[in-house]
């Protein structure tokens, strides 16, 4: 095989390879990053590249989301804690209706499967917002 055959194959692959991890992604539809929001505010949350199924449905590349205020992103394979601060959407919720006291805050978008385990920072989003 000639080298320059080999290069655009490998050229080819690697941006198959690119594609499909880039289509795998949360992110806010609202609020967006560095937003001035008076509570209550509207979160909106999307995935791209795996479906919202509820907690407990185990099906390959489905989970469901989890908001973070004031923390980062979770190791991919560790439960997401139930405490005030990481809340849960196990119903397959894509919004809810946020309240919080006047301050800045980072808020992250953590993606996990059925059983609450994060899929990694590669399913997360954090940005930052302030609050009236």
């Amino acid at each position: 095989m000639k080298l320059s055959t080999l290069l655009a194959s490998a050229a080819f692959l690697f941006g198959l390879t690119s594609a499909w991890a880039q289509s795998n992604s949360v992110d806010f539809a609202d609020p967006k990053k560095g937003s001035t929001v008076t509570s209550p505010f509207k979160v909106k949350m999307l995935v791209n590249g795996m479906k919202v199924n509820p907690a407990g449905d185990m099906t390959a590349n489905t989970g469901h989301h989890h908001l973070i205020v004031n923390g980062g992103p979770i190791r991919e394979g560790e439960s997401v804690p139930f405490n005030d601060t990481h809340m849960h959407f196990g119903k397959g919720q894509t919004e809810t209706d946020l309240s919080l006291p006047p301050g800045k805050y980072t808020l992250t978008l953590q993606f996990a499967n059925g059983a609450h385990q994060s899929y990694g920072p590669s399913m997360s989003k954090t940005i930052e917002i302030l609050v009236k």
